[in-house]
């Protein structure tokens, strides 16, 4: 009897490690692949095979982070860019859902706007700059719309295709319950259009992400892309290298809100798998 208390303690006492041991193995897989970049770049940059101007250390990297850090210029850059990154990405969504909506729900809609979002999609963002600088002028308005109006692109087919998704079985037997319109929408249209709703407005905040960097090398005298431009212009790599660095922290810092939004509003996905 002994013998069986015992083994049962040491059971559930391996039962309660396994969700932490788990959690460490996630960890560590994820960092691995970094482990793996930043010692292949500290070995190249130590052994010599690029100038050290052009290929600094890991270190040298860090002190120029800080250094900017500390001065308050790489705050100030980061600060006006999230501002025109939230800004026209807020407005794409907003444009984005409520366009894809009703093009899902409504056949003159879509027979109207589909062949012109289908145009004007493929054009790479790039192209679409010269005339939002000329229409708008420099500054912020320009930034704002021109990354509004290309990442709008990927959240109107993406909430259009979840809309048009919805099960047609869902829907008759919502209205054979006596589901009015609204219902209808609320209850059963947006919560299976979600998952595609999010799925553009992921695509559409790294749109935004890349669009921001380049308005704001032509348009801007302030940001992560002017400050990433100028110190191309000045062969300082070390910052080149910390405006890199940032914007990809932002990538993932904007990929993880939204992925925590898609969490908290369906929690469906979650049970399902």
């Amino acid at each position: 009897m002994a013998d069986l208390t015992t083994e049962s303690g040491i059971l559930a006492a391996r039962a309660a490690r396994a969700p932490e041991d788990a959690r460490w193995r996630v960890i560590a897989r994820n960092a691995f692949p970094f482990i793996v970049v930043f010692g292949l770049w500290e070995i190249v940059a130590r052994a010599g095979v690029f100038p050290p101007k052009l290929f600094p250390s890991l270190v040298t990297v860090a002190e120029a982070f800080v250094n900017l850090t500390v001065r308050g210029i790489l705050p100030h850059h980061v600060f006006d860019t999230v501002l025109r990154l939230l800004a026209g990405f807020f407005l794409a969504a907003i444009v984005g859902v409520t366009l894809g909506i009703l093009m899902g729900r409504s056949r003159r809609v879509e027979d109207i706007a589909l062949p012109l979002v289908s145009i004007g999609a493929p054009i790479p963002g790039l192209a679409y700059a010269p005339l939002f600088l000329l229409w708008f002028g420099l500054g912020n308005k320009s930034a704002v719309l021109l990354v509004a109006f290309v990442s709008a692109f990927p959240i109107i087919f993406n909430t259009w295709t979840g809309v048009k998704a919805v099960k047609e079985i869902w829907v008759r037997s919502a209205q054979a319950m006596g589901a009015d319109d609204r219902h209808l929408f609320v209850k059963v249209i947006l919560p299976g259009a979600l998952p595609n709703i999010f799925t553009g407005l992921r695509l559409g905040a790294g749109m935004a992400l890349i669009l921001v960097f380049i308005t704001e090398i032509e348009a801007t005298k302030a940001g992560l892309g002017f400050l990433l431009w100028e110190a191309f212009q000045l062969m300082d790599t070390r910052h080149v290298f910390v405006g890199v660095v940032t914007f990809g922290l932002l990538g993932v810092a904007t990929t993880w809100l939204l992925q925590w939004l898609e969490r908290v509003t369906c929690p469906w996905i979650q049970r399902s798998n």
